[in-house]
């Protein structure tokens, strides 16, 4: 367990790495059914196209760019070669609290041309669950939690890395199950650096 003093980057990182084994064990035991339903939908999309705002975002694109180097053909929302959304597509779409207004309007969107919707939020029961046909909830504290009732860092920092953590482990799961070796997905790595 975490130590209370978290004034060193030592019992910080503590901190950090327990909040995170709790939530992925929650995860595990409570929503695994859905992180499975997560992977059949990204496996069998035509293309992939995710969409987080600030830190989710960024965490959405380490993913993309991972779904890439396992082949798939993967869009960042918002950047200026994105195509439009078609059937067959999957949106996988973050938001802490379920309800950022510019995600809700892209799932509907998505939704409305036939898309599927993959969203990742703390909220069961917000818009954007309600708008997907998979929700995976992270059972951690959105960024307005103040009072420190599921975790004690900053603002969403647990949505956030636990978002960067679930994405890795439906990567992994992924590349696992096509066969691909190390060496196979290699040649996809960026070479213009």
């Amino acid at each position: 367990m975490a130590s209370n003093d978290t004034t060193t980057v030592s019992s910080a990182i503590e901190l950090v790495l327990a909040e995170n084994t709790r939530i992925s064990t929650a995860i595990a035991r409570d929503d695994s059914e859905a992180a499975r339903s997560a992977i059949d939908l990204l496996s069998a999309a035509s293309r992939v196209f995710v969409l987080g705002s600030g830190r989710s975002g960024l965490a959405l694109r380490m993913l993309a760019m991972r779904l890439m180097h396992g082949g798939l053909t993967v869009h960042v929302v918002g950047e200026v070669t994105t195509p439009a959304i078609a059937a067959g597509d999957v949106l996988l779409a973050a938001s802490g609290s379920g309800t950022t207004a510019g995600i809700i309007r892209s799932a509907t969107t998505a939704k409305e041309v036939g898309a599927q919707v993959i969203a990742v939020t703390t909220a069961a029961d917000s818009p954007l669950a309600q708008l997907a046909q998979v929700a995976v909830i992270i059972p951690a504290a959105q960024k307005q939690d103040h009072g420190h009732t599921r975790s004690a860092q900053y603002s969403g920092g647990l949505f956030e890395q636990s978002l960067l953590l679930l994405g890795d482990a439906l990567f992994h799961v992924m590349w696992q199950e096509s066969g691909a070796t190390a060496v196979e997905l290699w040649p996809r790595h960026a070479n213009l650096e």
